[in-house]
């Protein structure tokens, strides 16, 4: 809930161009405008972009793409502007800049004097003694007027205990070693992280702020700042860690997390795939698993967030994948199935036909695509090859006569339904009954591979309701002129 009713909430996710979005990454996102949407609020997409060393091209784009297909939009962001523009790091630095002589005028801010050098020198001699390193303790007296050329660092007030509040942890503290002189501005003129997201925040009204645990060792130095600068914080909400498949290490890149539009190209559904992640680490504090987003906004409560890690589970998404194919509509499903198919192959004229049944059996659109690339609903085709006498005997456990025999009862069961009701459910009522008396592979089998042509497929009821009555019928003949 927002602890503050009166304050219109402003969440954001700022991630930084550094390689494709894993799930991690889009799971922040995804809760970040969750609770913006529940409660009315507005979500932010920024760009972190001040490290250049590691930037890759393309990244901004992929990060658009990802969170768009996944079913996240914004209210402000670096692709649509806002009252708060601009929303890339690099475009802000006259803000930073700004602030930080506010800091320098008030004594928590000087020029580096040391070179990397001397730096990695002191740092050194405190590992050679066995103790932390702390810049604080190699400050100089005097400090000379900053011009850029040097990096700036902040002067930490004062060295205490800090105590903050954190809407899913509860209580949280850290103590002085926590402390120390950070870099604010590097020397290439652009800011660090721990200065430049306070900055921004600030400036585009962020009330709350979710991220992963391992913002909270950091959280005395940003505590600090903000107190330096004499503002308020923001609220913040630590998500539980996604763990990999053992259970025991957070999930990185290194550790299997994957692009998230991997999944769009497996065949995933975004809503399902949203539906997933949401679920790690959070429920809606009921038995419900399968929700819509809508139902999702509606029920989202940082109350109901875990402080545990959660385990990502790709047999659960597939099961999540699976459910909501389920839910769409026959005509959703076939638009579904014709876009991806775009990038996939040629559409078969028979897909109308099947498409319903895939529906129901496949967990993901890449294997109802596989079902039909691979040929297992070739004989809707208009032609099949006749079954060799081999193929129809060799898994009927009887010999040619009585498989023969079989087939005619079978064919004059069949001749006596209309065509209107020529349906499976309505054709094994009809053939199971006589199957199970008679021995179900000595009936089913060649009934099967009179109808397809091959050693698998769809069970004969299915198959024959798909083909309609007189195609069946024709194929039974044709079988039956062989045995």
């Amino acid at each position: 809930m927002n602890p503050n009713p009166t304050e219109k909430v402003v969440t954001r996710f700022a991630p930084s161009p550094t390689g494709f979005m894993h799930v991690g990454n889009v799971r922040t996102a995804l809760f970040a405008w969750l609770f913006a949407r529940n409660q009315g609020g507005t979500f932010i997409l920024r760009i972190e972009d001040t490290d250049k060393k590691r930037e890759v091209e393309g990244s901004i784009a992929h990060i658009i793409e990802s969170l768009q297909w996944i079913g996240l939009d914004w209210d402000e962001g670096v692709d649509i502007g806002g009252p708060h523009a601009p929303y890339k790091q690099s475009e802000r630095l006259a803000s930073y800049k700004k602030y930080a002589q506010i800091l320098i005028e008030k004594g928590c801010a000087y020029p580096d004097p040391y070179t990397e050098a001397e730096v990695e020198a002191f740092r050194a001699q405190a590992e050679a003694e066995k103790r932390a390193f702390l810049y604080r303790e190699h400050r100089p007296e005097t400090f000379d007027v900053w011009d850029g050329t040097r990096p700036l660092r902040f002067r930490v007030p004062e060295i205490k205990r800090y105590t903050w509040h954190d809407l899913v942890r509860g209580e949280l503290s850290a103590g002085e070693e926590a402390l120390d002189d950070f870099v604010l501005i590097k020397s290439d003129g652009y800011p660090t992280y721990n200065f430049a997201h306070i900055i921004d925040d600030l400036e585009m009204g962020v009330t709350h702020i979710m991220r992963g645990q391992e913002f909270i060792s950091s959280m005395p130095i940003y505590l600090s700042l903000y107190e330096a600068l004499g503002i308020d914080h923001p609220q913040f909400a630590t998500m539980p860690p996604i763990m990999g498949a053992d259970g025991n290490k957070k999930m990185g890149k290194r550790d299997g997390a994957r692009d998230v539009l991997s999944y769009r190209n497996e065949g995933y559904l975004p809503e399902a795939l949203f539906n997933f992640l949401a679920f790690i680490g959070w429920n809606p504090g009921d038995e419900r698993e399968i929700l819509t987003v809508a139902e999702l906004i509606e029920t989202f409560s940082l109350t109901h967030l875990h402080k545990a890690g959660a385990q990502f589970n790709e047999e659960k998404l597939l099961w999540f994948n699976h459910e909501h194919i389920k839910r769409l509509s026959d005509d959703a499903f076939f638009e579904r199935l014709v876009a991806y198919m775009h990038t996939a192959g040629p559409i078969p004229a028979y897909l109308p036909k099947i498409s319903g049944l895939l529906k129901e059996k496949s967990q993901t659109l890449a294997e109802a695509v596989r079902a039909i690339t691979d040929g297992e609903f070739s004989f809707l085709e208009e032609k099949i090859e006749t079954p060799t006498p081999e193929l129809l005997l060799q898994g009927a456990k009887t010999d040619a006569a009585t498989a023969k025999t079989h087939l005619e009862k079978v064919a004059l069961m069949l001749e006596r339904q209309p065509a209107d009701t020529f349906a499976s459910e309505h054709l094994k009522e009809i053939i199971f009954p006589y199957a199970t008396v008679e021995g179900r592979s000595a009936v089913l089998w060649p009934l099967r591979v009179a109808l397809t042509g091959k050693e698998k497929s769809p069970d004969p009821f299915t198959v024959a309701g798909l083909l309609g009555k007189d195609t069946t019928l024709a194929r039974i003949a044709s079988a039956l002129a062989v045995l």
